[in-house]
This record gives structure tokens, C-alpha cells and sequence, in this order.
């Protein structure tokens, strides 16, 4: 049997027509030998968890927020996490349609919203912590994106976020929140990262005011800030 992603609820609304924006959450972890699938226990998981509680209870049922699990653990060389976040993405909007998206993904989770990112109907992005390479790329034209990383991040360097995050603000809005002593796992300073991105998702897609803090500070027009 072919495996497939599959697609956790955290927030639907009971009639979809109802739900003012949609927002997939996209988790990270690395990989393993002989391919092997994704567990809903795994860490990498369960870490997203509180942000996508955290986003839904920012929404006051107005978004409908669903997290993603990937077919495999990491980043598969034939079937990737992008490729599951593309085929979430056509599901959501035809359950949802019309309806704006944001996708928020950790470690290789938020590589893969980047890379998906570049899908109809998203309007934002949230990385956090993501793993990249110093020349990922997409054409996120239109889109809001916001990177938030810990500055004692040794899994996915902050360098490298910081190059993409130049590279993609040529043709998107791109803000850039420094966590100080934020680490990979974003144990620590876990409600920093969870406001920041439920602030962020709750501005691009329902226009609420941001009255304080680094998002506010983003959207404000700051390039660079910190938590």
C-alpha cells in the first residue's frame, strides 16, 4: 500500500465556509535508515503541537488549523516534505475555498514551507528554526514571511537563515525575529516562537492588530528584530 501524508485536525470549523483562513503546520525531524514513516509520537511532531494549539486559540474560530504528518521522516531524496505540503495544500483548498493560507513549519518543516510557499492561495510563511541551505530559493512574490530563529541554534544555523532571508526579501516581504539564546528544539523559549507565529499568522490572514512585541515591530516594517 502506497504510503500517504496525512492531515491532523486541531481546529475545523463545522462548516467551512465559515473559516476566514486556513494555516498548515509542518513539522521537522531527521531522517533514518530504510526510510521509515512518521510516527505521531515522534519529537519532531509533538513539538508542533503547542504552536498549532497556540495559533488556534489566537484565530477564535475563525481559522481552520491543521497539522501535517509527512509520509517519511526527513528530508527523502525521491519523496520530499515539500511534496507532501504541496499535496496538503490542494486538499485544504478544496475543502476550503477561496480562503487565504499560511503555512508554519519548524527545523526541515519550515524549509518545506518555503519551498511550497510558492502554491496559490498562500499569503504567509512562518520558519521557525528552519534547516536550510545557504542557497534555497523561491518566489514567494506577494507573500509575508517571517523567519524566527534561536541565536544558539547548532542544528540549523542561523547564517544560513539569514542568507535565504535576504535572498527571498528581493521579491517578498520578508521579516527576520533573533531569539537570544533561543535553541533548535524551542524548548525553552517554546512561547516566544508560538506567539510569534500565531501573532504573525493572525496579521497576514485576518488583519488583526499586532499591539506589541517583535512580530509588531515586523510588521511595523522592521527587517531585523529580536524577541
Amino acid at each position: 500500500m502506497e504510503m500517504q501524508p496525512r492531515l491532523v485536525d486541531v481546529h475545523r470549523p463545522r462548516d467551512p465556509a465559515r473559516a476566514e483562513g486556513v494555516v498548515l503546520v509542518l513539522h521537522g525531524g531527521a531522517s533514518r535508515q530504510g526510510r521509515p514513516t512518521v510516527s505521531p509520537t515522534q519529537l519532531s511532531v509533538v513539538r508542533m503541537v503547542p504552536v498549532a494549539r497556540r495559533v488556534a486559540r489566537a484565530g477564535r474560530g475563525r481559522l481552520a488549523v491543521h497539522r501535517l504528518l509527512n509520509t517519511y521522516r526527513g528530508w527523502d531524496s525521491e519523496h520530499t516534505p515539500v511534496d507532501d505540503a504541496r499535496a496538503a495544500l490542494r486538499t485544504l483548498t478544496e475543502q476550503y475555498a477561496g480562503r487565504p493560507v499560511a503555512l508554519v513549519g519548524h527545523s526541515l518543516g519550515g524549509r518545506a514551507a518555503l519551498l511550497a510557499g510558492q502554491a496559490d492561495g498562500v499569503a504567509s510563511v512562518v520558519a521557525l528554526n528552519p534547516w536550510l541551505y545557504p542557497h534555497d530559493d523561491a518566489d514567494l512574490t506577494g507573500r509575508r514571511v517571517l523567519f524566527v530563529h534561536g541565536t544558539d541554534d547548532r542544528i540549523a544555523p542561523a547564517a544560513h537563515a539569514e542568507s535565504v532571508a535576504r535572498r527571498l526579501g528581493r521579491r517578498a516581504d520578508v521579516g527576520f525575529v533573533h531569539v537570544p539564546g533561543g535553541k533548535h528544539a524551542m524548548l525553552r523559549q517554546g512561547s516566544v516562537f508560538e506567539r510569534a507565529a500565531a501573532d504573525f499568522v493572525c496579521a497576514t490572514l485576518l488583519g488583526d492588530t499586532v499591539a506589541d512585541g517583535p512580530v509588531a515591530r515586523v510588521l511595523a516594517g522592521e527587517a531585523v528584530t529580536s524577541a
